[in-house]
């Protein structure tokens, strides 16, 4: 059977003796899932949500039960005070910048504490020229970098002590960077530490990619306001676009208010027909995600076996979905990439070229044969195409589909880089 996918033999064994290994890791991922399972389904009783909730509204979207449903939903799963989530979010990146905006103002300070955000902020923060950017309008930027993969408590200590900070920002995930994504543990023990220097700094933490990867979420060790994607984790890979912002009530307000408009902030914003999608895609959300880590710890044990570093190894602990490959060969990075699009539902006959991107310095190479133009949380696979050339792998709407893209990513590679 597997010969019908141009699979061969040997990866097909390869694969299947590494899946026998990587049993009690699977396991702890079901424990996850049922867990966060029980937290949406509870949440879903709570809220008593009612085929009523999948009505749409038009216009200015006034009194939309299911958004309101949904915005409630979110709050309680990510154990919030309040939450927006909203079509009307194009992107995580988007929902940054709504973040960003709504949170600072002219002569505030942000500091990352976790290195240099990812990518497409570059130019919302400035550190890459843009008229629109937050320098532009008079907002100072700053950031500390890890440590040996851990926060730089000491340099923070200090940093915190001579400046004045509004917003700390915290990105979890690791972008296209070279350290490790940032777990729950770290993310709480740098907040006691902010919150005992100064209690009203605000914390803000990029949550992409980590929703539903443990039982909690950074608001449960402090976090002020998370902020997550919905072709992402939470989507399910049914949710069509959007994003969320969550935490404290007066903060998401704030951003709900810089989304629309003064004065309307929340009240406004039409559904137009997505409020089923939504709710479907966070009902299906701890098992989609569950699908996503197996594929990514099976992933990550094959190509060790092949000799490839990873980060993280099957064994290791998880903060997100994303599992990296550090092929240091741009060649072996590309035929990997194209072997993930070969194994995807959509466009697989199509081959992926290294291109320029919006918001990429470097050109980039993307697997994405999905149903949802961009979404992670199906099986994907993208890296800039820079030393030391790592392959950034997520997603699997099921598990034993992210197993048969694995098995041709690992064919294509095999068989392009002879």
């Amino acid at each position: 059977m597997y010969q019908t996918l141009g699979i061969s033999n040997e990866v097909a064994e390869l694969v299947n003796r590494c899946e026998e290994e990587c049993k009690e890791e699977f396991d702890q991922i079901e424990e996850a899932c049922n867990y966060n399972s029980l937290k949406v389904l509870s949440s879903f009783h709570k809220n008593e949500v009612t085929e009523s909730c999948f009505n749409s509204t038009t216009g200015y979207g006034y009194n939309d039960i299911g958004r309101d449903t949904i915005e409630n939903i979110y709050k309680d799963i990510l154990g919030a005070e309040d939450a927006i989530v909203r079509s009307q979010f194009i992107s995580g990146s988007h929902a940054l910048n709504v973040c960003f905006f709504g949170l600072l103002r002219p002569g505030d300070l942000l500091l990352s504490i976790s290195g240099k955000p990812y990518d497409t902020l570059d130019e919302v923060i400035g550190i890459k020229e843009n008229p629109s950017s937050l320098k532009s309008y008079g907002v100072k930027y700053d950031q500390i970098e890890l440590v040996d993969n851990d926060f730089d408590y000491k340099k923070i200590e200090e940093y915190l002590k001579e400046h004045k900070v509004k917003v700390i920002e915290i990105q979890r995930s690791k972008g296209y960077s070279t350290r490790k994504s940032i777990p729950l543990e770290k993310v709480g023990k740098v907040i006691k530490l902010i919150k005992e220097i100064d209690s009203n700094i605000i914390v803000m933490v990029d949550n992409c990619y980590c929703e539903f990867v443990s039982s909690s979420e950074p608001t449960s060790v402090g976090a002020d306001v998370i902020v997550g994607s919905l072709i992402k984790n939470l989507g399910g890979g049914i949710a069509p676009n959007g994003a969320y912002i969550a935490g404290r009530h007066d903060l998401v307000e704030l951003c709900a208010e810089r989304l629309t408009l003064p004065g309307e902030g929340r009240e406004v914003g039409p559904t137009l027909g997505i409020n089923k999608q939504i709710l479907q895609g966070i009902y299906m959300a701890p098992t989609v995600v569950a699908s996503a880590l197996k594929t990514a710890i099976l992933t990550s044990k094959v190509l060790e076996e092949l000799g490839y570093e990873v980060e993280p190894r099957y064994n290791e602990e998880r903060a997100d979905i994303v599992q990296n490959i550090i092929f240091k060969d741009p060649d072996k990075l590309i035929a990997f990439t194209r072997g993930i699009q070969k194994g995807s539902a959509i466009d697989s006959n199509a081959t992926v070229e290294p291109c320029d991107m919006p918001g990429y310095d470097d050109k980039i190479i993307m697997a994405s044969g999905s149903f949802t133009q961009g979404s992670s949380i199906e099986i994907s696979c993208d890296g800039p195409i820079r030393e030391p050339y790592i392959a950034y792998m997520q997603g699997s709407l099921t598990y034993p589909y992210g197993k048969l893209g694995l098995m041709k990513a690992v064919d294509t590679l095999l068989d392009e880089t002879k």
